[in-house]
């Protein structure tokens, strides 16, 4: 089966790699040069466009920053993308978008899903990755071959657009615990408590979370290598507030997470991964 494969970022280049161990044939493309020629080293191909990645491909999936991205290239692969092409679409994005591409697709034959991801740059290079799936039931079980190679947690979660839904849930759980986790650190150190043997017994209660497992030690010692960043994190508590305007509820603790987001951004931490959220909370108590 052949793979075009677009968005070769922090997350599709592993996504990528781990299609071509299984056998897939990928045609990788990315405006970075050098995200391309990682991609060839591992025996993929290197397109020099989104047509040239798109033609001839069964599956084409794409890996975008945000909406205006996937706006700007889902029509090129809906227009040159072969009859019954699968098109997923793995990134986080508002779900509004995931909708008017789905109807888009299906006004010429092209088959759409919202697949978002969730697990970070470890779980993309592990294949652990959980996918949430949004479209027609039918075309997610053809799609499950290639997601399986992905993730292990796939979900068939509703239409076109739940996937990007269940995202937005995702993202404001996260980051409302990482904000959590960030004021446990900040109380036991100023308690004189050391963290790290704190923390590992929050980690083995009912407080434990996939979060404090790979997380507490790094943020302990105030590593904050990006595995997803705060600028992205940022951008996804906008869709989490969109979503909750959409459907008309209010989200109260999603907006105080939002805003602590915001400030770790504004405080010029967008580069660096989720978790520096204990620097915000670190400086409001400095």
């Amino acid at each position: 089966m052949n793979i075009g494969f677009v968005g070769l970022g922090i997350m599709g280049s592993p996504m990528a790699a781990n299609l071509l161990k299984a056998g897939y044939v990928v045609t990788g493309y990315d405006v970075s040069a050098e995200r391309l020629e990682q991609l060839t080293a591992l025996g993929g191909k290197a397109a020099t466009g989104v047509v040239d990645a798109v033609a001839g491909a069964d599956v084409v999936i794409t890996m975008l920053p945000d909406s205006p991205q996937v706006e700007e290239v889902a029509p090129l692969v809906i227009e040159y993308g072969k009859p019954n092409l699968l098109y997923i679409d793995m990134s986080t994005i508002k779900p509004e978008t995931s909708r008017w591409v789905a109807r888009q697709a299906a006004a010429v034959g092209v088959r759409a899903l919202d697949a978002p991801v969730s697990g970070g740059e470890r779980g993309a290079i592990d294949g652990t990755l959980s996918i949430m799936v949004g479209g027609a039931p039918e075309d997610v079980e053809a799609a499950r071959p290639v997601l399986d190679r992905l993730g292990v947690t796939v979900v068939h979660v509703g239409p076109a657009g739940a996937g990007q839904t269940v995202k937005a849930a995702n993202q404001l759980v996260v980051g409302g615990i990482y904000g959590l986790v960030s004021e446990a650190i900040v109380l036991l150190e100023a308690s004189g408590v050391d963290p790290a043997p704190g923390l590992d017994v929050l980690a083995g209660g009912l407080a434990g979370s996939r979060i404090l497992e790979l997380k507490r030690h790094t943020m302990v010692k105030r590593e904050f290598a990006p595995g997803f960043r705060i600028d992205l994190h940022h951008k996804d508590m906008g869709i989490a507030l969109a979503a909750a305007r959409e459907a008309g509820v209010s989200l109260p603790l999603t907006g105080q997470v939002a805003q602590l987001v915001a400030a770790a951004r504004a405080q010029g931490h967008g580069a660096l991964d989720h978790s520096a959220l204990l620097k915000v909370i670190e400086r409001l108590n400095a």
